[in-house]
């Protein structure tokens, strides 16, 4: 056993070639590949109920609801399974500085954004932050089809990811004091 760990780490202070280094990234990316995360790990953390919000309802009623539910955005949706929009909390704050005291009346289509950008279950988290990214959204709706399946956010991806470095910073601990 400890022949096995002096070896590793004669392994890991031995000079590395271009070839080895090479080599080893192509095994990283090749690992990476295999167990890249999906959107679908996040959702089996989070709750199964997606909340949505009609699309006939008041900005009123959506700001009451996301502060019930302690979140930042809703989809809108008619049927409570398709998407029509998505409308969040900085959508709100803009309607105010144009509709001003008429805003809590006024319905969620006049507010909601139309184009939404969606992801799919099977989709890697680095391929969603991506979207995010690119987009400049922090909430991205899940679609398995044309059924509606969750919502992921920014927040979500951040905790995911730390969550992996919590993991791999115990299992390096483990691999460190395992060689003492």
């Amino acid at each position: 056993m400890i022949r096995v760990q002096i070896l590793r780490v004669a392994q890991l202070l031995r000079p590395k070639t271009a070839i080895d280094v090479d080599a080893a990234g192509i095994r990283e990316r090749r690992q990476m590949k295999k167990r890249s995360a999906k959107v679908a790990d996040i959702l089996k953390v989070k709750s199964t109920s997606v909340l949505t919000i009609k699309p006939t309802e008041t900005i009123g009623v959506l700001a009451r609801r996301l502060q019930q539910a302690q979140i930042g955005a809703m989809v809108v949706s008619h049927d409570g399974q398709s998407v029509d929009g998505i409308i969040s909390e900085r959508d709100v704050a803009y309607g105010l500085a144009l509709y001003r005291g008429e805003l809590h009346a006024l319905p969620i289509a006049a507010l909601m954004t139309k184009k939404v950008i969606t992801c799919s279950p099977e989709d890697s988290i680095a391929g969603a932050a991506r979207l995010m990214t690119e987009w400049h959204i922090r909430h991205l709706p899940v679609m398995d089809g044309t059924r509606l399946v969750g919502v992921v956010g920014m927040r979500d991806i951040f905790m995911h990811r730390l969550e992996e470095m919590r993991r791999v910073t115990r299992l390096l601990g483990s691999f460190v004091t395992s060689g003492e």
